[in-house]
């Protein structure tokens, strides 16, 4: 019997952020939100409050329900939090580069966390420490402190503006200082985040099932290149950027957000869902069984199973008290969790055409190991289905994706991926079909509707620091024809 590790190979989450204003026990609102949004990310985990005096601070490795929990009010008392749940997309994996990150400024106070990634995040850190900065953790967030500790506006909310124009890249930012919750999204809106009430607080969140862990109400979404200001007096919104077309990225609809989620006033799970009903009319097999690869196939199985009229079944079982491997830093560590996570049902599998529905397929390694696991539990046939495109191109923007040389889609032709993972027969999810299935049945070439770059190669901003990469390797390239 073959056990393995699925979410190896799978899209990385960037990060979830939390932010409360306004309630006495903000700290444990503040757990409570990050423990709903523990999905986006498992290596760290932080809650930084204000209680009209000091803020108090903890960041820990590991998982939330690990690190907060009992006396947390005395801990960390205040009316006012933010956290953040961490997987390193840049900086490496230890304490002083988890979030939120603290400093004391001229104005006083300033924690700040971030979901995504700064394209230009490198370029602005050199000529910071060309000017003096002192940079105490690797991590892009801190090159936004250092902005805003920097610049000559005389108010903080402009010295903030300022700095946020300077940056590219997709972010969902939260912030706090002694007066105010502040909220931010990208130009673009490619990081998620929603505002939503609880009694008199407002909270502010990566997911609506954030909201829906502590009651709060979901008021809206942060638009795209929006600010919101929290304070005693209510919320402000401030327009930082000219007016641009929202790009969502599409990977929180194929994997990222969790499935009771609500994003841009759609369910996810019908979302996934509609995928598989997609999938089942644009690649069609004969078989007698639909087995989802768990947790985040489900719901498109489900789904290609109502649109074919096969039969769906449980044909992997998960071992849910188990963590989700991926996440650990080496790949030591993730192999040495292989053994605990899945498993074949047999009764499921033995002597049929199965069908196996995935919401992607990254690296092909876990692909094939799941095909092996089912081949060998007595199935008479295999047939793959990804519910998303072929994922062909990297991300900059704060999936921690593979390089396109290990993009499985990127480096194998079709007839090359079948041979490779030894299936019957594989499909995949169109473009049209995913932006079908989201409710957006045509895709403007010329704008978007979605970040859907991992797909098309179609990135949405400047990638300003991959592009000084790729000009300092033809540099070197054309040095040694020179030699």
């Amino acid at each position: 019997m073959i056990l393995f590790d699925h979410d190896d190979d799978k899209p990385r989450e960037e990060c979830g952020v939390f932010g409360i204003y306004g309630n006495p026990e903000a700290s444990l609102y503040a757990a409570l939100g990050l423990h709903a949004l523990q999905h986006r990310g498992q290596e760290a985990c932080g809650i930084t409050t204000y209680d009209g005096k000091r803020f108090p601070s903890e960041r820990h490795m590991g998982l939330v329900g690990e690190h907060f929990g009992g006396d947390l009010r005395t801990r960390l008392p205040g009316y006012a939090a933010i956290g953040h749940n961490r997987y390193s997309t840049q900086g490496r994996p230890m304490l002083r580069n988890i979030q939120p990150i603290f400093a004391d400024l001229s104005f006083g106070g300033f924690a700040v966390a971030h979901n995504g990634n700064l394209t230009n995040a490198r370029e602005l850190r050199h000529q910071l420490v060309r000017d003096g900065a002192i940079f105490q953790s690797t991590m892009d967030t801190e090159v936004i402190l250092h902005l805003v500790a920097r610049s000559p506006k005389p108010r903080f909310m402009d010295r903030l503006v300022d700095a946020l124009q300077q940056i590219e890249g997709g972010y969902a930012l939260v912030g706090l200082t002694g007066k105010k919750l502040i909220g931010a999204r990208d130009p673009i809106g490619l990081r998620p985040l929603v505002i939503g009430k609880l009694g008199t607080a407002y909270v502010l969140a990566s997911e609506t099932c954030a909201l829906d862990i502590i009651g709060a109400q979901f008021v809206r979404e942060v638009e795209n290149g929006e600010m919101v200001v929290i304070t005693d007096e209510g919320i402000e919104s401030i327009r930082a950027f000219p007016p641009r077309a929202s790009s969502p990225c599409i990977f929180e609809y194929v994997y990222f957000a969790r499935p009771d989620s609500i994003v841009q006033g759609r369910s996810i799970y019908e979302v996934r869902r509609r995928m598989g009903h997609q999938l089942a009319a644009e690649t069609p097999a004969d078989a007698d069984v639909i087995v989802p690869v768990p947790d985040s196939g489900v719901p498109a199985a489900l789904g290609f199973s109502e649109a074919s009229g096969i039969p769906f079944g449980m044909g992997i079982i998960r071992n849910h008290y188990v963590g989700r491997t991926f996440i650990q830093p080496t790949q030591i560590g993730r192999q040495a969790a292989i053994s605990k996570k899945h498993s074949p049902n047999r009764a499921v599998l033995e002597g049929k055409r199965v069908i196996l529905v995935d919401d992607s397929i990254v690296r092909g390694n876990t692909s094939k190991k799941i095909v092996q696991m089912v081949r060998e539990a007595g199935a008479k046939e295999v047939h793959l289905r990804s519910a998303s495109p072929p994922i062909v191109n990297p991300d900059f923007y704060g999936i921690d994706m593979a390089a396109k040389s290990e993009l499985f889609a990127a480096i194998h032709t079709h007839e090359e991926m079948v041979a490779e993972l030894k299936v019957d027969s594989l499909g995949f999810l169109s473009v049209p079909g995913l932006y079908k299935a989201i409710g957006e049945p045509v895709r403007n070439n010329m704008q978007p509707q979605f970040a859907d770059h991992c797909f098309t190669g179609d990135y949405p901003t400047p990638l300003v620091d991959h592009q000084h990469d790729e000009s300092d390797k033809e540099r070197q390239l054309s040095l040694l024809d020179d030699t």
